[in-house]
């Protein structure tokens, strides 16, 4: 039986939500080159899928996280999937901006949370792991607190590892970049050959380069 992991890296390969091109890379918003693109937000078009995700995420938050009081989404990837979490465990939701409004309230934080609150929040994807600590970090100052981050997916480039254990967040991820590549080579959506390229360009994505490859 497929665990979790690699049964979702399986369904996001399938949508083409997630692309591997070792030899024709993407040029990511930070100007970074990388042979691997990862677009959860397509999981939302398909019914099955999105439901699949919001199951998932709900039995996490009941196995590890089952004192929260709060869902918080991170604007704006992880909003939808973190209104149907909170919906389907009748929960509060709150989602996080990356800056706060420039106009009105000019809110950092959309919704309610009253201090003490129980936190567990929720992204669609990780890679340095900046934005998502951002938002923990706003919640935090809003005297809540954080017991937990589950996320669709990880790139696990150790800089997020890092930047992780230091906040001192415990995050889940439904899959992760181990178990896509384990998918992908058993599906010869990559070869053996393609694996050394990937792996380089994870230990150091901000520098690294497919002509040097």
């Amino acid at each position: 039986m497929k665990n979790v992991e690699k049964l979702f890296a399986e369904k996001l390969l399938k949508i083409k939500a997630i692309k591997l091109q070792p030899a024709n890379p993407f040029t990511w918003a930070s100007g970074w080159k990388s042979p691997f693109y990862c677009d959860n937000r397509k999981t939302l078009s398909y019914p099955s899928l999105r439901n699949f995700v919001k199951i998932e995420i709900c039995r996490v938050i009941f196995e590890r996280f089952p004192q929260v009081d709060a869902i918080a989404g991170v604007a704006t990837g992880a909003i939808p999937q973190g209104a149907l979490v909170a919906d389907a465990l009748d929960l509060p939701f709150v989602y996080v901006r990356s800056t706060p409004k420039d106009h009105g309230l000019e809110n950092l934080i959309e919704g309610d949370l009253r201090p003490g609150m129980k936190v567990v929040v929720i992204e669609d994807l990780i890679s340095t792991g900046g934005s998502s600590l951002k938002a923990v970090d706003a919640i935090r100052r809003d005297g809540c607190e954080v017991i937990g981050m589950v996320a669709s997916f990880t790139y696990g480039f150790p800089v997020a590892v890092e930047a992780f254990k230091e906040a001192k967040v415990n995050l889940i991820t439904l899959t992760n970049y181990e178990a896509v590549l384990d998918v992908a080579l058993k599906t010869e959506y990559i070869s053996d050959g393609d694996v050394p390229v990937l792996n380089a360009w994870r230990q150091d994505p901000a520098h690294w380069d497919v002509t040097k490859e």
